[in-house]
């Protein structure tokens, strides 16, 4: 895959708009931080099921001090290293009653557990209707494509909907729009390439049963929001001809949504079939990342950074995933600075390069030389918001409050929905004891976290939607499977 430097950032880009990162960085001293308190609890529903992604605050009767955390793939979350006070713990999801707990008083060394409960709002009409429709999808059964799977959607009790996960998904969906530059790539056919209406593409293949035609299909099915028709579509095409584009389209249809061990299979055997296939195993990464397997999502993209070196879409996606995860497999450190000497005129080569030194242990000179990337970053993109975060964020580190105010009031100006930069002002405010902007400051981002919730929520209905119509799918004969390497 030879693509442009410039294309690939476009493919990925709007990611950095996107990532929500609501665990806080405590500040303190390792001795402190044992013996300082400890809240932890579990937010479920009326079924005891686990909520996942769900927002809670810990607020403290101290004006602007809130902390924020997201419930896991279990409905847990944690704050460590509070400080002895008095708290109240609650949580929102759209569609949900708030949950609540406190005011309580929170003790030295004490560790407290709390069990939220989020209850259904009540509906009237279509609504409670669709409501209903969508509790069946929990745990769906269904047929797609050829693999059978129990738990392959999100839902209360399987993977996160996370926007982390959710972008490295369509970054790599993205990818198949960059079919025709794969080595392996297998050229349309030249009389089928100007069906561009449904008719026409429907009255072609009723004479001949083309591959190709059936992808075209596909495309046009998924952008008129019939998700369940493209995906056969782009398995029919797959089983005409498995080269590597309609594979790797059939994978990418399945992880777009969220059919995680479907298209994890399609991915693996066409990794098999297409071993020089970089986007193969950028897909197969985005999968695995999104069933919550980080650490093995991170290893499949340092090899597809070192598949073809000088081509910067794995190291975006890598990027990616070291700034939104806490865990760093040896070699990312190095193969961001390959990034920066192959692609010095890269403002993300750059960027992700300085989160990795951050992400090192933490001295004088890995600073230096980050705050140094950061700057370089920034010289080459005013507008890339996660930059000044990340500046902020160093200089907060050095005690330089009026640097650190300046960089996060620029990530503010230059990040879409920049809740973290207003969380980080307002820890700063609080530290140099201006408790009015530290308020002002958490209101902004309760705002911006809860519509980034609400955004979550509603791309989670759509999936389990999607889920609900593949279970009432019976095809009329059993399906092919994959094509495999034998």
């Amino acid at each position: 895959m030879n693509i442009p430097l410039s294309r690939s950032i476009r493919i990925v880009s709007f990611f950095c708009a996107l990532l929500t990162m609501l665990a806080p960085w405590l500040q303190g001293q390792t001795g402190a931080k044992q013996s300082l308190p400890v809240i932890e609890g579990r937010v479920h529903d009326s079924r005891d099921r686990p909520i996942v992604g769900a927002v809670v605050y810990l607020e403290s009767a101290d004006p602007g001090h809130t902390l924020a955390s997201a419930t896991d793939s279990q409905g847990r979350f944690r704050f460590e290293a509070v400080s002895v006070g008095t708290y109240t713990v609650h949580t929102k999801l759209e569609g949900y009653l708030e949950g609540k707990e406190g005011p309580f008083v929170l003790h030295q060394r004490e560790a407290k557990s709390i069990v939220l409960l989020l209850t259904k709002a009540q509906a009237t009409g279509t609504a409670k209707d669709e409501s209903r429709a969508f509790e069946f999808s929990d745990k769906p059964t269904f047929t797609v494509a050829g693999v059978t799977d129990t738990t392959a959607l999100g839902g209360h009790g399987s993977g996160r909907v996370l926007p982390s996960s959710n972008t490295l998904v369509k970054d790599a969906v993205s990818l198949v729009r960059e079919g025709t530059n794969q080595p392996n790539a297998a050229p349309r056919d030249p009389e089928h390439a100007g069906a561009s209406s449904e008719a026409s593409i429907r009255a072609k293949l009723a004479q001949e049963d083309n591959a190709d035609l059936h992808a075209q299909l596909a495309e046009l099915e998924e952008s008129e929001g019939r998700p369940l028709e493209a995906v056969k579509e782009y398995h029919r095409a797959a089983e005409l001809q498995p080269s590597e584009p309609h594979l790797f389209a059939w994978g990418a249809e399945l992880l777009l949504h969220r059919a995680f061990e479907p298209s994890i299979e399609v991915f693996t055997k066409g990794r098999r079939l297409y071993p020089n296939s970089s986007r193969m195993l950028l897909g197969l990464g985005a999968a695995r990342f999104a069933q919550g397997s980080k650490e093995e999502a991170g290893q499949i993209f340092l090899e597809a950074c070192d598949l073809n070196p000088a081509e910067p879409t794995p190291y975006l996606f890598l990027g990616r995933l070291q700034a939104t995860e806490n865990i760093e497999p040896p070699g990312w450190t190095d193969r961001m600075k390959r990034f920066v000497g192959l692609h010095p005129e890269s403002a993300m080569a750059h960027y992700f390069y300085a989160v990795a030194l951050t992400k090192q242990i933490r001295n004088q000179e890995n600073f230096e030389v980050a705050e140094t990337e950061l700057k370089t970053a920034l010289e080459l993109d005013p507008h890339l918001g996660n930059a000044y975060l990340q500046l902020g964020i160093l200089r907060s580190e050095r005690q330089d409050f009026s640097g650190a105010i300046t960089a996060f009031q620029n990530a503010v100006e230059t990040t879409p929905l920049p809740d973290e930069a207003h969380y980080r002002l307002a820890q700063v405010y609080r530290r140099m004891g201006e408790a009015e902007k530290a308020g002002k400051e958490i209101e902004l981002f309760k705002q911006i976290s809860e519509q980034k919730s609400k955004e979550a929520e509603r791309e989670r209905r759509e999936i389990q939607q999607f889920v609900y119509t593949l279970r009432k799918t019976n095809p009329s004969s059993p399906p092919p499977v994959a094509p495999d390497s034998r």
